[in-house]
């Protein structure tokens, strides 16, 4: 078992990355001074693959699989459920769950009673390695992914990395392209470790998973320590996010999971980084290929361009009317730019459109 502590301004908090961690929830519950009335806020497949663990401690509110569940709707709906069991400002929300759990909990506690405790247990290794540490929450509009939310600290995440036995192939592959970028991002080590050691990754071996998980968990604490805001350096956290929410985007937030869409955006960063002469072209093949090493991306059949750059514009790292680009320097280092001619773009995504468009099937 490893513990990454963050500690920011105004909050403190620790991640905990263990096996077996799910059976010892009340446990960890009670270490980190909180104390009931609870509510799990989950999705049905979930509930149904873990909810064993949990007995029949804690009442439950269970919210529809997807991206398209992150809405005010979904948020109304669990709000009914603790007005239901008269959840008090001493009460606590227990995200179980991947991303859309975490975000869809994580901003109905910031709200509820002008916000109560939230604990993350993420249960998808993109969670695991990303969405569940800093405190990002919120839900979609239709202009765009995320944009209404709020920064809340949750006040303990606990990542068991046997709750990864239950997600499906393409679920768990997703998570693998989120916890890849932090070796492209920082850590040039982790980045080659992934290159040789991917087999031993997909095979999901609890201590290779441990290994990987607490090592990304440190890289984004750190990130979130130096700037839990983002208002400069996390921004960082974002490659491949920039073309990857318009590809969601375009898509209408079905076919392609959130970690695909982050793969086909690195190497859309890289290759404009490449354009721009900021990349080597080598590093930019190493990149392109440990992506593919993971899975087979999904098709893109059916998106266009329009609707890709059109979602850009509603982007949350546009500031003073540009869209700021983190592109790929080498492998452990990135950069913040403003400076990307929209026809470099433009030539990217569409050729990465293409591309997509020629591969067999759609999963």
């Amino acid at each position: 078992m490893q513990t990454i502590q963050v500690r920011l301004a105004d909050a403190s908090y620790e991640v905990i990355v263990g096996a077996s961690l799910l059976g010892r929830l009340e446990e960890h519950l009670q270490r980190a001074g909180l104390s009931g009335p609870f509510l799990i806020v989950s999705q049905p497949r979930i509930f149904e693959a873990l909810g064993s663990k949990f007995g029949k401690k804690f009442p439950v509110a269970l919210i529809p699989d997807g991206e398209r569940a992150k809405s005010l709707g979904t948020v109304s709906r669990v709000i009914d459920r603790m007005v239901e069991l008269k959840l008090t400002r001493q009460s606590t929300v227990i995200a179980v769950g991947g991303g859309v759990i975490g975000d869809v909990a994580g901003f109905v506690a910031s709200i509820y009673m002008r916000c109560i405790a939230v604990v993350q247990v993420p249960t998808t290794l993109l969670a695991q390695v990303d969405s569940s540490i800093g405190g990002k929450t919120g839900v979609n509009h239709r202009a765009a992914k995320n944009l209404i939310g709020s920064f809340y600290q949750p006040r303990l995440v606990l990542s068991d990395p046997l709750a990864l036995r239950t997600l499906p192939d393409r679920e768990y592959a997703s998570g693998l392209y989120e916890a890849l970028k932090y070796g492209i991002i920082r850590d040039a080590a982790l980045f080659e470790d992934f290159e040789h050691n991917v087999a031993t990754l997909l095979k999901r071996e609890p201590e290779a998973l441990e290994r990987l998980v607490a090592k990304c968990a440190l890289i984004k604490a750190d990130v979130v320590m130096s700037d839990e805001r983002e208002r400069d350096l996390r921004r960082i956290l974002n490659l491949g996010h920039t073309v990857g929410h318009g590809l969601e985007a375009a898509a209408k937030y079905q076919r392609i999971k959130h970690g695909e869409a982050v793969g086909y955006g690195m190497i859309a960063a890289a290759r404009i980084s490449t354009a721009l002469e900021k990349l080597a072209i080598a590093d930019q093949e190493r990149i392109e290929a440990a992506i593919r090493s993971i899975r087979r991306l999904p098709a893109l059949t059916g998106l266009n361009s329009k609707a890709v750059l059109a979602a850009l514009r509603h982007d949350k790292k546009i500031r003073d009317g540009v869209v700021h680009f983190i592109l790929p320097r080498g492998i452990g280092s990135v950069e913040i730019t403003p400076a990307v001619p929209l026809k470099t773009v433009r030539d990217v995504v569409e050729e990465i459109l293409d591309e997509g468009k020629r591969i067999p099937g759609s999963r």
